[in-house]
């Protein structure tokens, strides 16, 4: 198989890689496979196909990714569910991690709840939404004053 047909390939394999996960993680290696189908019309040798296409890979990702970055995932939309992390919940059901119960009430909703400590917290407490974790709301105890 002659270069430019590989990389060709290469190219191709990239592209769909780029296509499927829309997240600029093969971009840069396509760009780098361009360069070196290139050299390889041209008549250079492997290794200078080579080192060309890890110098343009490299290079493209260490100048754009940072600067691009920001425009992956920003169509990202928040659930309902993102939206109570931060909010005040009341608990519902006594929460102890070790016996795996616990239940909080947050704008409505009813969320099974773990304390991010490991710390029992009972029922008619205060805590605050830290994270959620599959289907589980992990609360803080808000300090009584």
């Amino acid at each position: 198989m002659s270069m430019i047909v590989l990389w060709i390939l290469v190219a191709v394999v990239f592209l769909v890689v780029e296509l499927i996960t829309v997240g600029m993680v093969s971009i840069w290696f396509l760009a780098g496979a361009l360069a070196a189908l290139i050299l390889a019309a041209l008549g250079a040798a492997v290794w200078l196909q080579i080192t060309v296409f890890l110098v343009v890979s490299g290079v493209l990702f260490a100048l754009l990714y940072p600067r691009l970055k920001h425009l992956v995932g920003r169509n990202r939309q928040a659930t309902n569910a993102d939206m109570v992390l931060g909010e005040t919940c009341v608990v519902t059901r006594r929460i102890d991690n070790l016996a795996e119960t616990g239940a909080v009430s947050v704008g409505g909703k009813v969320w099974s709840a773990r304390t991010l400590n490991g710390e029992t917290v009972e029922e008619g407490e205060l805590v605050r939404a830290a994270e959620i974790r599959g289907v589980k709301l992990y609360v803080s105890p808000i300090p009584k004053t």
